[in-house]
Order: C-alpha cells, then sequence, then structure tokens
C-alpha cells in the first residue's frame, strides 16, 4: 500500500552556526551547546541528536523538536509564510539598538 503524508504546518528554524540564541529560544531545554563543539544537541523523543550546520531544527505536531537534513526537509516542507527577521532574537537586538 502506498500512503501520503498528512499537510501539516510546522515550525523551524535552520541552524547556521551563528544563531544558537535563536535556537535555544525555539527548543528552550530541548538543545545543548557542548562547549567547543559546531553542533547542537537536540533532545528528541528518541534521546540526543546532532544538528550540524546547515541542518533544520523542526518542532513536531506534538511540541517535540528533532534535526533534519537540509535536502530531506527541503523535499518534505515548503514556506508558508515568509521570515521576519524581527521576531528572532538578533532582530529584537538590532531593532532594540536602533532605537536606544
Amino acid at each position: 500500500m502506498k500512503y501520503r503524508k498528512k499537510p501539516v504546518v510546522i515550525e523551524a528554524i535552520q541552524f547556521n552556526g551563528r544563531n544558537s540564541a535563536d535556537i535555544h529560544e525555539f527548543c528552550g531545554e530541548f538543545v545543548r551547546e557542548p562547549v567547543g563543539e559546531e553542533y547542537l544537541e537536540i533532545v528528541t523523543l528518541e534521546g540526543i541528536m546532532r544538528a550540524q550546520h546547515g541542518d533544520y531544527i523542526i518542532k513536531g505536531v506534538k511540541g517535540e523538536f528533532y534535526p533534519c537534513k537540509p535536502d530531506v526537509f527541503e523535499q518534505t516542507y515548503e514556506l508558508v509564510e515568509p521570515f521576519d527577521a524581527r521576531k528572532t532574537v538578533i532582530g529584537q537586538r538590532l531593532i532594540e539598538g536602533f532605537y536606544d
């Protein structure tokens, strides 16, 4: 038998190596940043998984988090709302810096 994935809207953020503050805001206690390493550890339902630069961190339908490789993400998901930098920690800091 064949199955089609149900159309579900998810939240995700791409790890670029410089946006760990945004990842921490997105995942809360479910992300770890090992000292001296260039990856993040994501606490998933299946255990701890690594997120490398370029990977997406997805918030699942039950509030769980997990990393996803960019090629798989791009084949599986499409953007439903445009990116708004004002919703990021760095964007807020820039805005506050401009208006202080």
